[in-house]
């Protein structure tokens, strides 16, 4: 089972940029699907972004589009968020999650990590 460690949140202004990282164990990092979720306070999780084994093909919730990117580096078993344009209502706490391919990740991932908290003030 793949165990996911994410870092990087913080206190940013709006506008400002932030870029996450999630790293896995394990030796079979570039197998998975790997995606970024985010859950506000009150609100349910919502899905971010997420990209295929090889990072070849990615998927963004249309919020992000154009703001956020997702990139992997599967020498170093990391996935990326780099957010830019950072708006308040981007606060949330960021999970990285992990699945055997892309669909799954954005639907039903099989491991989760424990998030990172952002917050982007106005």
């Amino acid at each position: 089972q793949v165990q996911l460690v994410e870092s990087g949140g913080g206190l940013v202004q709006a506008g400002g940029s932030l870029r996450l990282s999630c790293t896995a164990t394990g030796r079979t990092f570039s197998s998975y699907a790997m995606g970024w979720f985010r859950q506000a306070p009150g609100k349910e999780r919502e899905f971010v972004a997420a990209l295929t084994g090889s990072g070849i093909i990615t998927d963004y919730t249309d919020s992000v589009k154009g703001r956020f990117s997702i990139s992997r580096d599967n020498a170093k078993n990391t996935v990326y968020l780099q957010m830019n344009s950072l708006k308040p209502e981007d606060t949330a706490v960021y999970h990285c999650a992990a699945g055997r391919t892309i669909e799954v990740v954005t639907t039903n991932p099989m491991a989760w990590g424990q998030g990172t908290q952002v917050t982007v003030s106005s």
